[in-house]
């Protein structure tokens, strides 16, 4: 193997990013583990041993003040990080509607992995990736509802959040200078992962299928100028996310928005 990486996954305590985390531990590089309960990170060092050096670091990414925190907690112990994969995401939630009167998901799926990424961003070069999980199931995003002035169904909130998790990382790929590749990736429809048996109460394919494309996206040398691409893992290979996400002005007035309310949303936070 070349040269060991660090290499942080968000929602690493079950699915997919745990089964990335252990693939990736086994190979000898030093993963970042990222939940949300402390009680289930440290389980999850115990019951598997690949991972028992691993740092572990909690925080709730529907609430930003927690992702800058966690951004300075990784930022305090790492001075160079080479790899940040955004796996964590949320379906079916009990309370769709966060403290800020947001939805849940555009703030887990979407908001939380921007401002996660743009924070350490400083501890990133050229050389470094940023993956971020998208999904076959994407849909124009309604900019009342990412704002929280509309309800939205599910799977209409998570289709949305996702495609603007794309579209967020179409244009940090087109305006980062000397910064990583940005890497958006269905990593397969319908993985057995807890969040489609909860979403559509079927047990799924081999969760292995998507852990085994983000080991290779973070790693493999194939991907380094893979900047702005992404990937469609149910075909294997590079492919067109909606439409949407390579639409310049639709991308410019849905990243304006992210960046006019994350001052206030952060504010709330102090």
């Amino acid at each position: 193997m070349s040269m060991s990486k660090t290499i942080l996954i968000t929602g690493s305590t079950d699915g997919i990013g745990l089964e990335a985390a252990k693939a990736l531990a086994a190979v000898g590089h030093t993963v970042l583990l990222h939940g949300r309960m402390p009680a289930k990170l440290d389980l999850i060092k115990s019951a598997n041993p690949v991972l028992a050096k691993s740092e572990t670091y909690q925080a709730d990414l529907s609430k930003l003040g927690e992702v800058e925190n966690l951004a300075a907690a990784i930022a305090a112990n790492h001075s160079h990080l080479d790899v940040v994969i955004n796996n964590a995401g949320v379906f079916k939630v009990p309370n769709p509607i966060t403290s800020d009167g947001l939805d849940l998901r555009f703030m887990v799926n979407t908001l939380a992995p921007y401002l996660l990424t743009k924070r350490l961003l400083p501890l990133m070069d050229k050389t470094g990736r940023v993956i971020n999980l998208s999904s076959a199931a994407q849909a124009p995003v309604d900019l009342s509802a990412f704002q929280g002035k509309l309800n939205l169904s599910d799977s209409a909130a998570y289709a949305q959040s996702k495609l603007a998790l794309t579209m967020w990382s179409r244009h940090m790929a087109d305006t980062l200078e000397n910064g990583p590749a940005i890497i958006a990736v269905n990593p397969g429809s319908f993985l057995g992962t807890k969040m489609v048996k909860e979403a559509y109460g079927s047990a799924g394919k081999d969760i292995g299928i998507g852990s085994e494309i983000l080991t290779r996206l973070a790693t493999a040398p194939k991907y380094a100028d893979a900047n702005g691409a992404y990937f469609d893992n149910d075909s294997g290979d590079f492919g067109s996310p909606h439409p949407d996400a390579r639409n310049p002005q639709k991308i410019k007035q849905l990243t304006d928005l992210m960046e006019a309310m994350l001052p206030a949303l952060l504010k709330e936070k102090e």
